[in-house]
């Protein structure tokens, strides 16, 4: 069992990796990968039944993961390569030509730990729903876990997609929020308010969990609420600030989707301690 303070080691590393790779491309999107660091720290290392070595991209036999929020792909190259999906060098390369860590997740490129490309918003829930309800019906019992930005929660396809997992029962689907308040454009509650995405959720049929999106306690226990089978899809909103973890980032929404220069970045470093050794 990976402790808390393990955690929080990790966090820290992945959180490095995702300056570097974004200073180092020259673009990319770190407000909201910092912000989700520690919840997919946590999947990834503690809560996932996922085997690096034994995966495929059906993800038969093992748990799967959506990133529906595809412009946050800097985290999830990290956790993928700290986890050995591939070589942690290889997150020097993002978005370089021919690289397979493009600037949203690509199948196309074969790394291994993608199994559904995603991008454009508001289209994982949608898989992550057939996904689960694909391995309901041949008998696996595995987790579909599918990660959505408050953001990209005012596309309509997400709220089709829960009225379907809703229908059809989906209790091994957890969906969960990155709630930071922010999009690229300011506040969620500025550009299309969302009001209380708890109780939308719960109206469409879901259980709903609420956490604390940077205390590991909180995650952990959060993930294990929504494991039960109950006959409700879940989704657990985890509460969290854009760029966590760097002073001028922090929620500051002109660090959804810029890359900070060489000086910018270097302050960032002295901000994080080097846990597990960069790439």
């Amino acid at each position: 069992m990976v402790s808390i303070e393990e955690l929080s080691a990790i966090a820290s590393q992945v959180r490095r990796d995702i300056i570097r790779m974004v200073s180092s491309a020259a673009c990319g999107h770190p407000g909201g990968s910092l912000s989700s660091t520690d919840v997919l720290t946590a999947l990834f290392f503690a809560v996932m039944e996922h085997n690096p070595s034994e995966w495929k991209i059906s993800t038969e036999g093992q748990d799967a993961f959506v990133l529906s929020a595809g412009h946050l792909a800097p985290v999830y190259y990290s956790v993928l390569a700290r986890s050995g999906y591939f070589p942690v060098s290889e997150l020097g390369t993002l978005r370089q030509l021919g690289s397979r860590l493009q600037g949203h997740p690509s199948v196309s490129e074969g790394l291994p730990g993608i199994s559904l490309p995603s991008g454009s918003l508001g289209q994982g829930l949608s898989a992550a729903a057939g996904m689960a309800l694909g391995k309901r019906l041949s008998g696996d019992p595995h987790k579909v876990y599918c990660l959505c930005g408050d953001g990209e929660s005012e596309e309509g396809q997400i709220w089709e997609a829960g009225m379907f997992a809703a229908h059809h029962k989906i209790d091994n689907l957890i969906a969960f929020t990155d709630v930071n308040g922010l999009q690229i454009d300011g506040a969620t509650d500025s550009v299309t308010a969302l009001s209380d995405l708890g109780e939308k959720w719960l109206s469409f049929g879901w259980e709903v969990i609420e956490a604390d999106g940077h205390d590991f306690a909180s995650i952990l226990d959060a993930f294990k609420l929504a494991g039960s089978a109950n006959g409700k899809p879940k989704m657990i909103l985890f509460h969290t600030h854009m760029g966590q973890g760097v002073d001028f980032m922090t929620d500051n929404c002109e660090w959804h989707g810029k890359a900070p220069n060489q000086q910018q970045s270097e302050t960032a470093l002295s901000q994080l301690k080097e846990t597990l050794g960069d790439y």
